[in-house]
Parts: C-alpha cells; structure tokens; sequence
C-alpha cells in the first residue's frame, strides 16, 4: 500500500509486520518517532503478542534486548549517537553472544560539541563490533533493509543494525510502499532461535573463555560475517521477486559502465550525488557511482569489480578518523590494492555535523579530482578562514578557550558588523 508517511513512522510500521515480541527502548533524537509509533502500535493492539518495555537508559534498551533473544524472543530496539556509545559494552556483548537482534541507527554526530545533526561517527565508532551494518539511501529502503535483517540475523544468529541517516530519512515525509503482512511473513519465517536459554536445559552464555579459545570465537564471528556476504544478495533477489522492487544488497552501481570515475558513498547522499552525475553526464563527463549498502561485512569483491576499469574512485563520506581520515576511504584502498592497475584514490570528508552537501560543491569536488587530485583527506567546504584564525589563536595564547565557542564568535562577527 503506498502511504505519503514520515520516515520513522513507515519504518516502525515495516519493523511491526516483522512481528517482534519484545521492543525496548530509550528516546533519543533522531529515532524517537521509530518507537513511539511502535509503542502506539502494540498499545492499540495492531501489534499482538509483542511487549513493549520503557528503560530507563539506552544501556539498559540493548541489555533488555539481550535478556529477551536469549531467551527466545525476537527481539528489536534502536537509537543514535551519544545512546550508541553508551551500550557499548552492550553492543559488543549481542554480537559476541550471537544473538540476532535488529537495532535501528539514526545517524548522528558524536559530541562534543553537542550536535543532533547527520553524520554517520555513530555507526564508525561500532563498525568493528561484529553487527551486520546497512545502510539505507531512502525511506523506501530503510523500511525494506529492516525486513532483509531480521531474516539475516535470524539466519547467521548475529545481530543487525540498520542505519538511516537522522533527519533526513528519519523526518522527510514521502511516498512509501508499506507491503501487507502476508507479503511479510511469506519472506520472514517463524523465529526458530538457534540458541535459547531454557530452565530444563541449563547452560551458561557469556562465561568467561580464556586464550585456548578466544581465537577461535572470534574467527567464527568473522566467520559468519563472511557468510552474509553471500545471503546479502540472495536474500535481495528473493525480497525483488517477493516485493516487485530492488532493495539491499551489498553495493548498486549507477552509470558506472563507462565511467572513468566513480564516486563511491553511503547513505542518503547518494541521491544528491546521482543528481550531480547526470548534470557532469549532460557536459560529457564519464562519471558513475557505487552505492554501499553493507558496510560491515565489508564487500570486497564486489566493490573491486565495480571499480576495475575506473581511473579514479572519490570516496565521499560523512565520517572522520581523527588522526588518520575517512574510514571508508580506508577500506575502499584495502580492497583496490591486489588491482593490476588500481585507481587513483580520492577522499572526501563532508556532511559532518549536519553541513548541507549540496550539487555545487560536488561538481568542484570531482572535477578536481580528475584536474587537481589531493593528498590525504579533503574536508568538503571547510572554511579555512576560520580555522587558519583558530589555529593562530592557540598558538598565540596557551588559554585560548574551548574550540567551538571560539570557532562560533568567528562566525558571528560578520553579522554583528552589519548591524
């Protein structure tokens, strides 16, 4: 059924026709309007047989989550940013458990400065933490990735995070198609757990193992990650055939045939970037993109292949490694190094904090990778006025003042001169 609808609310009405059993979660900016509509949901009855727990910490979300896919529930939470990192240990805990719970990400900026914009530091921060991350570049597709995970989850006895970009998926309202719950539930067997803890059968999870067998625990996880670069796309194809769309996946290509350079992103900016490409295409610009819709596991192959015969690949992310640049970046240069003739690499940080990526400032940023290509990470818009003034500050006074507020001031003066 096809519903002009806000983001969240068709995510949480996608996440519904999963039929989870226990839903836990802590409010936090941008995915509170995911579990207040579930909450409605189970309240008003049009989700049955499912317990909706109110915690008093996004620790305490993920910890209940844990308590519930133990014990044979299907079990389903989200959150975004500072509440990310505060499960951490928890986070680490559901994978090393292998227990399939599904966790909504609203990407966010990490503090300080406080920020409740999009970028996707949320996400990086926990990228090695053995959860499936997807990241989905629509509204559609974040309603669709929800029901591929709880499948892949289910499957692999691993746990699921599926990351929208806050604000601008979680908030837009547009045209969605919402599939009925027989569609549903033909795709997404019964949950048959492939661990439960049962009082007639005790057993411990989560002891302590020592170096005879941590090794090995943890290459089964990566094991199993491995594993899902194969279900990503099967189950993708059964979802096309099941559901009359494309959805998931490991990575699209778009216009990439003959391109001699291909950008390479994630997320909801892929929109704006394909926009771009057709307006370079239009000029006579041989330019294509990759779309990654898993991140973790990582699709080297895939990725390899889509970028064989480029000239040049610039990778544009909304994410940075303090001290050392992009991590997809990273990651898309692991994968090009056993190419005969490896592309040149480009690596773009942008969209930090929320900043606008806008069509203008990609034209400049991929002619200039093909006229004047860059060492090292270019930071998309940055204002080097304003940085070149605070770095003067510090250098010349030891107590400069916090960063931000100074960086702010800056900011402001040209406005309090008008005045």
């Amino acid at each position: 059924m096809l519903k002009q609808i806000e983001g969240s609310r068709a995510m949480a009405e996608g996440i519904a026709l999963c039929r989870p059993e226990v839903i836990c979660a802590y409010p936090i900016t941008p995915q509170t309007h995911i579990v207040e509509r579930l909450g409605e949901l189970v309240k008003e009855g049009d989700l049955a047989n499912c317990e909706f727990i109110n915690v008093e910490s996004e620790f305490a979300a993920l910890s209940v989550a844990i308590g519930a896919s133990a014990a044979g529930a299907r079990a389903y939470t989200a959150t975004a940013s500072q509440g990310l990192l505060f499960m951490a240990e928890a986070v680490y805990n559901a994978s090393g458990l292998g227990l399939p719970i599904v966790m909504t990400l609203g990407n966010r900026a990490i503090g300080a400065p406080i920020n409740i914009w999009n970028d996707h530091s949320d996400a990086m921060s926990m990228r090695d933490a053995g959860w499936l991350q997807l990241f989905a570049e629509t509204n559609q597709e974040a309603l669709d990735l929800h029901i591929q995970a709880f499948r892949l989850a289910e499957e692999l006895s691993m746990p699921a995070m599926v990351c929208v970009d806050g604000f601008i998926l979680t908030h837009a309202v547009e045209r969605v198609d919402i599939p009925d719950q027989a569609q549903v539930d033909a795709y997404l067997p019964p949950y048959d757990p492939v661990q439960v803890l049962d009082p007639a059968e005790p057993a411990s999870i989560g002891a302590m193992v020592g170096p005879e067998a941590f090794t090995e625990v943890r290459f089964l996880a990566h094991y199993k990650q491995t594993q899902a670069l194969r279900l990503l796309p099967a189950y993708a194809e059964e979802f096309r055939a099941a559901f009359g769309r494309e959805s998931g996946g490991l990575l699209r290509r778009y216009r990439t045939e003959d391109a001699a350079l291909v950008v390479v992103a994630m997320g909801s900016v892929c929109g704006t970037i394909k926009d771009t490409i057709d307006e370079m295409r239009a000029d006579g610009v041989a330019i294509g993109l990759v779309t990654l819709v898993a991140f973790r596991p990582f699709p080297v192959e895939a990725l390899r292949d889509a970028l064989a015969g480029a000239r040049d690949v610039v990778v544009v992310e909304k994410s940075i490694a303090v001290g050392m640049g992009g991590q997809l970046a990273t990651d898309v240069d692991a994968a090009l190094r056993n190419l005969p003739e490896p592309p040149r690499l480009h690596s773009a940080v942008a969209g930090l904090g929320g900043r606008p990526i806008t069509r203008r400032s990609l034209h400049r940023l991929f002619r200039q990778a093909t006229d004047a290509p860059w060492e090292g990470t270019h930071f998309l818009d940055l204002n080097e006025q304003v940085v070149g003034r605070e770095i003067h500050r510090t250098r010349k006074t030891r107590r400069s003042g916090p960063t931000a507020e100074n960086l702010l001031r800056v900011l402001a003066e040209p406005a309090r001169e008008a005045k």
